[in-house]
């Protein structure tokens, strides 16, 4: 069992089991973040789903009104006008033969991969490893399109996407611990709002069960549930 210093158990016996009031709760991520950096403030949200079928499987993206505070970079593979495209976007990597050299050599020093439709036969060469990384191009994510462009000035501006794990948790980043409450709050119902309208036909019952708050380093905080979903 993982032992906690003595910062996380103090702040953890300061809220222990309480359910919080959205804005509330957020307000006391901030208030116990202890770290010495600037901590990101992840939500974990249980949801109604069988994760072991490929049916109910749940994966989306939302643009943050505030951002998540972080620097991404992108990669782009596309050619011709294409390639112009995302480079005018602000894409941090195009290219196509180059690139996928140097994946095949192990760097992945970027957060999110685009590509045009035409060239993802060749792209499936990386699947072993920007699979498992999740960073493959993915078309129900709308990273595979000729809109690169769009795509990649999105992302640019806070567009993040979301997927559920294997044990029906959907993990997200809504920001940092020096921004406002009130930010961070807006990013956080943003994000609820696309997730709960995503629930699959397949999924039985309430589908947002429960939603927890905390800092990179932190501990984890309760919202209430029906509150963030009005």
């Amino acid at each position: 069992m993982a032992k906690h210093g003595k910062k996380y158990l103090n702040a953890k016996a300061s809220c222990g089991d309480q359910l919080f009031a959205v804005e509330k709760g957020l307000g006391k991520v901030k208030e116990l973040a202890f770290a010495k950096f600037n901590e990101s403030v992840d939500v974990s949200v249980k949801i109604g789903i069988d994760a072991a079928k490929a049916d109910q499987a749940v994966r989306g993206s939302v643009i943050l009104p505030h951002g998540t505070g972080k620097t991404v970079k992108v990669l782009v593979f596309a050619k011709g006008e294409y390639a112009d495209e995302a480079k005018k976007s602000g894409a941090d990597y195009v290219g196509m033969d180059d690139l996928i050299e140097k994946i095949s050599g192990g760097w992945v020093d970027f957060n999110y991969a685009v590509a045009t439709p035409d060239v993802m036969g060749v792209i499936g060469k990386l699947a072993k490893i920007l699979g498992p990384k999740g960073l493959l191009p993915n078309k129900k994510l709308g990273t595979v399109t000729f809109d690169v462009g769009q795509v990649v000035a999105e992302i640019k501006s806070g567009k993040t996407f979301f997927k559920n794990d294997k044990s029906g948790l959907v993990h997200f980043s809504i920001g940092k611990v020096s921004f406002d409450t009130p930010s961070l709050k807006e990013n956080l119902l943003a994000f609820i709002k696309v997730l709960n309208s995503s629930k699959p036909s397949g999924a039985k019952g309430q589908f947002i069960r429960n939603i927890s708050v905390s800092s990179t380093m932190g501990v984890g905080i309760s919202l209430d549930v029906q509150e963030a979903i009005k």
